[in-house]
């Protein structure tokens, strides 16, 4: 079993700072009653929410009379314990999406039998940089206060909370004799915040708006606060180096240098790191650290990760020892109880230079129980394996699934399940929990509620758990719907996630292949397996949003995969000099792309004005802002950066999207080909991506269409079927 007992003194007060910190005992939980009030206020007077001091963290469900008793150590235990009665009982799912309904039966079903389960592990991590890019940039109050809940109803005890930190910055900056318009200047733009904050980036799409600094900063309180309520220990930043370039022209005594070059930007955009032996480093730490605590408090854990996705200024283990060791220094000289939390990604990323050796002098020079790793993706690689478990530090089971908020299926469900057993079994005693390192949110919620609810021992098998999600998804016990995602389990869900999944719909246009690593459509399944599943979903009985939602992203994944194959026939046709085959191909082509665009708008989070809606009403009645907010906006999910090398990497499936912007690179890439075909002239890509470059660059400022008017979601996905199943 996954022990939270730490081999270590710090590693002890480490678990029992967070334990306790995170679960006062009271007599009625005031904070779950809010929770129940938002989610469920028909409802919210039928149940009991009661704290019971306990040395685990358990809950327990009964009917008493005629009320649904929950009790628990504390309240996120009780907010576990309230979802598995809505999942299991009520067959109702609570969505992390603030628009999506919650669907509830007319009567409560009574708890026959008294349940109580214990978490097999204290600390369930959430949350990642990037998905404060790829899915958060543009969330007000509302969107976060149903996240919150959401963590809370899956048991999350430590998220990450960097919203915010650009208010802290600034005074920090300020006091260091930088203007404003240098301060907002060196940030980038709201959507590639993320970037920022790792180091990896500056500048890119700024200078940022001080309307934006200023409301996150009110929205962090907010987050914070709630957070805390429900029994969550917050993750907040702490310097790791990256300062503006300015600085060191006003510091010349201290030791500065550039990052090395990232994500294909151009020298104007990369990062300035100082020395962490520099005096600088620590006063910088502290004045952050104390900056941030008068504005928004602390609970004593601080991501810090200093070379993420860049080069160490030396990869000498005795220097990478030495900055850890100063790292750690000027963090415990701001906060004596401070706890390093670091990304565990960089080793997996660069293996060529994080070696075995370096990894062992980075992290051992950091004392015992004062460093939290995160194995940042284990659905494919368990670095904890690797680094005999992290060389005694303390590490949490992470499971990522998602790049970039690309609405792809992808996820190794039974790898996932095993590993995770295996970890429990085997992960020594320096295991801290486990979690989810997801970069967006474009996919089905079930995978990250599986990991998070593996933390508790509920006795469920893998396939009880299934049919059971099949059941809340539909709303009623369905036979189709079991069958559904038995299929879906065994023959889709089998893959693990990797950057760049996307179907070929969202791909560069080429003749072969993919063109490029930020679109890859391979998979392990047919179209004929998808087609299966998607008519699966299409029997079953059922009305719910939760069942539309998954019906509408299995028949989208079905034709993307289909456009796959039809693209290669068009390309045979090419090959084979056939011009009226080749018009045929194209022609249907284009016409799987409408049909596509259509059906993703019969959801709303399968819609464009989704992604682009919440950013122009942050500008309020600002046109200007606003404008700004929706390019940024547009910039992330279609050129990302200033070249072609992330092009695509946030690709997704949106209606709006397809038709504005996938299809037009596609029709404009048929007719190229067609019209060489005409003339007897060999398609030449290298000419074609020029012309390409210049149609992705104008998209982020141009006018789109009105929104396509939904359809029955039902209608539509039966209409399509009936029209594609044959062409498998």
């Amino acid at each position: 079993m996954l022990s939270n007992k730490k081999n270590t003194v710090g590693g002890l007060l480490l678990a029992l700072f967070i334990f306790f910190s995170s679960c006062a005992p009271k007599d009625d939980d005031e904070a779950v009653r809010a929770l129940a009030k938002r989610l469920i206020p028909k409802y919210e007077k039928n149940f009991v929410f009661n704290v019971v001091e306990d040395s685990l963290q358990y809950y327990e469900l009964e009917s008493v009379g005629d009320k649904i008793v929950i009790r628990g150590d504390c309240s996120n235990s009780i907010s576990v314990g309230l979802n598995r009665y809505l999942n299991d009982w009520c067959l109702t799912t609570v969505s992390w999406n603030a628009d999506d309904p919650i669907e509830m039966p007319e009567l409560l079903p009574r708890v026959e039998e008294p349940v109580r389960v214990e978490s097999l592990t204290d600390n369930r991590f959430f949350l990642n940089y990037c998905t404060f890019g790829y899915t958060m940039p543009w969330w007000g109050w509302r969107e976060w206060e149903r996240f919150i809940d959401w963590m809370a109803l899956n048991g999350v005890t430590m998220p990450l909370a960097i919203t915010g930190q650009e208010a802290v910055w600034q005074k920090v900056w300020r006091s260091h004799g930088m203007s404003d318009e240098q301060i907002r200047a060196y940030f980038t733009g709201p959507a590639h915040l993320p970037w920022h904050r790792m180091s990896n980036i500056d500048r890119w799409e700024g200078p940022l708006p001080q309307e934006w600094i200023d409301s996150q900063a009110e929205l962090q309180k907010k987050i914070l606060g709630r957070e805390r309520s429900l029994g969550m220990t917050r993750v907040l930043p702490a310097f790791a180096g990256h300062v503006p370039a300015a600085l060191a022209e006003l510091h010349p005594e201290a030791e500065f240098s550039r990052v090395s070059y990232w994500g294909g930007f151009a020298d104007e955009y990369r990062c300035t790191f100082l020395s962490p032996m520099s005096p600088l480093f620590s006063e910088i730490q502290k004045e952050f650290i104390e900056t941030q605590t008068e504005m928004f408090g602390s609970d004593h854990i601080y991501g810090v990760d200093p070379f993420n996705e860049i080069d160490s200024p030396s990869w000498d283990p005795q220097t990478l020892a030495e900055m850890s060791r100063c790292i750690f220094s000027s963090m415990t000289a701001a906060d004596p109880d401070a706890l390093w939390l670091q990304m565990g990604w960089l080793f997996y990323a660069d293996p060529g230079h994080w070696t075995d050796e370096n990894i062992r002098a980075y992290l051992t020079a950091v004392p015992q129980g004062h460093m939290i790793l995160l194995d940042y993706y284990c659905e494919f690689i368990q670095i904890w394996k690797q680094t005999e478990g992290f060389y005694g530090q303390s590490y949490i089971w992470c499971y990522l699934g998602n790049f970039g908020g690309n609405t792809m299926l992808a996820g190794n469900f039974s790898t996932i399940s095993n590993r995770i057993s295996e970890t429990f079994s085997n992960g020594q005693d320096n295991v801290y929990g486990i979690g989810s390192t997801l970069e967006g949110f474009g996919v089905n919620r079930f995978m990250y509620e599986y990991v998070l609810g593996r933390a508790w021992n509920t006795g469920l098998s893998d396939a009880e758990w299934i049919d059971r999600l099949a059941d809340r998804q539909c709303g009623r016990a369905d036979a189709d719907a079991r069958l559904a995602w038995k299929s879906l389990i065994e023959k889709v869900y089998k893959d693990y996630s990797i950057t760049g999944q996307a179907t070929l719909t969202n791909a560069h246009p080429c003749l072969e292949g993919n063109w490029m690593w930020t679109t890859r459509p391979g998979r392990s399944w047919s179209v004929a397996d998808i087609m299966d599943i998607w008519e699966k979903f299409s029997r079953a009985d059922s009305e719910r949003d939760t069942y539309l939602f998954d019906l509408v992203n299995v028949a989208r994944q079905a034709l993307g995969d289909l456009f796959l194959d039809m693209r290669n026939e068009f390309t045979k046709a090419y090959y084979s000099g056939d011009l009226p085959l080749a018009h045929k191909k194209a022609s249907e082509l284009l016409e799987l792309l409408d049909d596509m665009d259509r059906l993703l708008a019969c959801h709303r989070e399968f819609r464009l004005s989704s992604w682009l809606e919440p950013a122009r009403k942050l500008g309020g009645n600002n046109k200007a802002l606003a404008d700004y907010y929706e390019r940024n906006a547009k910039v992330l999910i279609s050129v990302w950066g200033d070249s072609s090398h992330l092009t695509d990497y946030a690709s997704r499936s949106l209606s709006g999207f397809v038709s504005s912007y996938y299809r037009a690179r596609w029709e404009m890439f048929f007719t190229e080909v067609l019209s060489c075909m005409k003339s007897g002239k060999v398609f030449n890509q290298k000419t074609f991506d020029a012309e390409i470059y210049e149609f992705e660059r104008r998209w982020p400022d141009s006018v789109l269409p009105a929104e396509r008017t939904p359809e029955d979601a039902r209608m539509v996905c039966d209409e399509l079927l009936e029209k594609y199943k044959n062409r498998v």
